[in-house]
């Protein structure tokens, strides 16, 4: 299924300036802007593609000032999406939530799948100690 054209064109809009506040560190306004975004796309959100992006940005939102609960709620929503399930970034994240939160064991299952989709390249610019935790599983 594909999203109106013109409502796929706001979503798109609505995401970039989010986007744009993510990288600002403004966490609120990036948080607004994407539900704005996802607001437009019908109901069940899982079944659009769009809504896997929103839902890892999202979770974004609330990674970056480690509020990992709240992440772990928007990524989980991102695995039920088109194409969630095997995604790597969301399987990092996940991952490193788990890892922050000291859940080791659902920590390891998540990075794994990263690793085993990705490799390393996947750790790049992200703190070693994952890195690291992942070789020790291994």
């Amino acid at each position: 299924m594909e999203l109106d054209e013109r409502i796929y064109r706001e979503i798109c809009d609505l995401s970039q300036e989010g986007d744009q506040y993510l990288d600002d560190d403004n966490f609120e306004l990036a948080e607004k802007k994407y539900l704005e975004a996802l607001d437009l796309i019908p109901k069940p959100k899982t079944e659009w593609e769009a809504s896997t992006w929103l839902y890892v940005a999202l979770g974004e939102v609330y990674f970056f000032p480690s509020k990992y609960l709240e992440a772990i709620s928007f990524f989980s929503e991102a695995l039920k999406c088109p194409e969630g399930l095997g995604n790597p970034l969301i399987n990092l994240r996940m991952g490193q939530c788990y890892y922050e939160l000291g859940n080791y064991g659902s920590a390891k299952g998540y990075l794994l799948k990263a690793y085993m989709v990705e490799g390393k390249e996947i750790f790049e610019g992200e703190d070693d100690k994952y890195i690291k935790f992942v070789a020790q599983i291994r």
